[in-house]
């Protein structure tokens, strides 16, 4: 007979709503990643003039890492806050709707890039966003692969490179402006890109790997 809150599989209502993280990663985030880093190959190609294309492929290629952005810090947001109620059922309230305001900072903070113009306020708001998310994560009832650099676990934790990838896209969403008038920014927008797709790699790998730790720990 399942407990109040328990499914008759044996997952509870606040399971299901972990499942979310990778469902929104799966069938939103990756797909759009591999739209957008097409986008960028053609407005590369265009740039070159190697294939005559519209300008709005830049365009097109910008808002599209903009949904990657937005997506990717959602899913975040939906894994500690699973993990927050997964483990710390009994917290107290307070503690709790601290921890909601921060999170519904951070998506602000995100959306708020979508707006501004300014360099410094898109930088600003970056950062809020990214601190807001070290933040959240530092928090001791959001368990995760170890807690500092010099702990083994971080080079194999999937939170550590989950926010390393949120800041890498953060700062290629803030930066957007720049990246199209710099050739020296476009280049560190490249070695990002980079760095950005081996982590999703990483993502995909360390998040299968804690979800089967989790099934064979039931």
């Amino acid at each position: 007979m399942p407990t109040f809150g328990m499914t008759a599989n044996g997952m509870t209502a606040t399971d299901w709503f972990a499942l979310l993280h990778p469902v929104v990663i799966i069938l939103f985030v990756y797909p759009v990643v591999g739209a957008t880093i097409r986008l960028g190959i053609l407005a590369r190609e265009r740039r070159l003039d190697i294939n005559p294309l519209p300008p709005t492929v830049g365009v097109e290629h910008t808002d599209h890492g903009r949904w990657v952005t937005l997506g990717v810090v959602v899913a975040v947001l939906i894994a500690m806050a699973a993990t927050y109620a997964r483990g710390d059922a009994a917290g107290s309230m307070g503690s709790g709707a601290a921890l909601l305001l921060a999170g519904l900072g951070c998506l602000v903070s995100c959306l708020a890039l979508w707006r501004v113009k300014g360099a410094r306020l898109r930088a600003g708001f970056a950062l809020i966003c990214w601190l807001g998310l070290l933040t959240l994560g530092a928090q001791p009832s959001l368990w995760h692969l170890g807690r500092s650099p010099f702990d083994g676990g971080v080079w194999g934790s999937h939170y550590w490179s989950g926010v390393l990838l949120c800041g890498l896209l953060l700062f290629a969403m803030a930066a957007a402006p720049e990246t199209l008038r710099s050739p020296r920014m476009r280049r560190l927008h490249v070695s990002a890109a980079f760095l950005t797709a081996l982590l999703l790699a990483v993502q995909a790998i360390s998040g299968s790997r804690d979800l089967l730790g989790m099934a064979l720990g039931q």
